[in-house]
């Protein structure tokens, strides 16, 4: 399949097209305006759903109700408007919907700026919202990557009923890279007549689906807990993706950063090569399921000195790297989180100082 040279953003767009999914609610905020954008033209060429919500709040509705009609269906976002879906969010997962979530994240808190931040972390792997549940969470780090996650994310939010946030930094939307879209990563929905209220007579059933996060019980409450926690556990055992960087040999550092931070670290990994030194990286490709047992072997490398977790923000995903090395070596975090990204003479810099 012959590459095309598309920005980030748009490429998102298509992906979910190519993947199978004709149904796209969102709202425009920077730095990820550009899929509404293409697919306002793109999606009703396909034979597919583009609708411009009246605010985040309405779109993640709109998000449910599609999805629990038994819809394939997803979104893009910016942070301040993830916020604002997060209360829907709270709700499909609860209910046990498959909706696909992209963020392409910008600084904050608050209004923040436009530029690029991985501050979402928490947000994205603790919740967000109200109440015990967890998104699986996927880091691209190119634009080709980010393709493949949103192809992938479909079957895996339909495989758990759960709904998948892909997580981009503001770079990944707006950079421009050659892309492909792999033909094998194409599917349809499956078993949505077995949960999905999607009419009696379509299923010709007599018994009706019910979809909905309201338990009274405190039984029934606890049970739902109890089954999602199931799926989570699930995915840590089937779903933890991960990229091991230079990590065969011995190495005097252990880094881990994800997304476009990391290709920034592999830059100055290979500087620092080039002047005899040796450190390894650790690029977890799911956000959640953490590879905490990667990045715990990874560090118990004899010749392994420090772990550094490196970010664009002021430090959310090192308390995870901690989890995961939990105390056999020092770990300690870098970043910053203003829209600058740390160039790789900064990385090396900064691992010069704990070696």
């Amino acid at each position: 399949m012959a590459k095309v040279l598309m920005k980030g953003n748009e490429a998102i767009g298509e992906a979910a097209i190519r993947a199978g999914c004709l149904n796209y609610f969102a709202y425009p905020i920077t730095p990820q305006s550009e899929v509404a954008e293409y697919l306002s033209k793109r999606m009703p060429e396909a034979g597919g759903m583009f609708l411009q919500g009246e605010s985040e709040v309405a779109v993640g509705y709109m998000l449910f109700g599609a999805s629990g009609a038994g819809e394939r269906v997803f979104t893009t976002s910016s942070s301040p408007g993830v916020s604002l879906m997060s209360e829907a969010i709270s709700y499909i997962a609860c209910a046990q919907c498959p909706v696909v979530f992209v963020n392409i994240i910008r600084g904050g808190p608050g209004l923040g700026g436009i530029l690029p931040s991985q501050g979402d972390y928490f947000q994205a792997t603790k919740g967000g919202g109200h109440g015990d549940y967890h998104l699986l969470v996927m880091a691209p780090d190119s634009v080709q990557e980010a393709v493949e996650m949103v192809m992938k994310a479909f079957p895996l939010a339909e495989k758990y009923r759960n709904p998948v946030m892909i997580l981009g930094d503001g770079l990944i939307g707006q950079m421009m890279e050659p892309v492909e879209f792999p033909e094998y990563l194409s599917s349809t929905p499956t078993n949505k007549d077995e949960w999905a209220a999607n009419g009696m007579d379509t299923r010709k059933s007599d018994k009706p689906n019910l979809v909905k996060s309201l338990f009274l019980d405190p039984k029934a409450l606890n049970d739902r807990n109890l089954l999602l926690k199931s799926k989570y556990d699930r995915m840590k055992i089937e779903e933890v993706c991960y990229e091991a960087y230079n990590t065969d040999g011995d190495y005097q550092a252990l880094i881990v950063s994800y997304g476009t931070m990391s290709r920034v670290c592999r830059t100055a990994i290979d500087f620092l090569k080039a002047q005899g030194i040796e450190i390894g990286m650790i690029r977890p490709q799911t956000l959640f399921p953490f590879p905490e047992e990667a990045v715990s072997k990874a560090s118990e490398k004899q010749s392994c000195k420090i772990v550094l977790s490196i970010e664009m923000s002021m430090g959310q995903m090192v308390e995870d790297v901690k989890l995961s090395v939990l105390g056999k070596r020092p770990v300690k975090w870098y970043g910053k989180c203003g829209g600058e990204v740390p160039n790789p003479e900064e990385i090396m810099d900064v691992i010069k100082e704990h070696i």
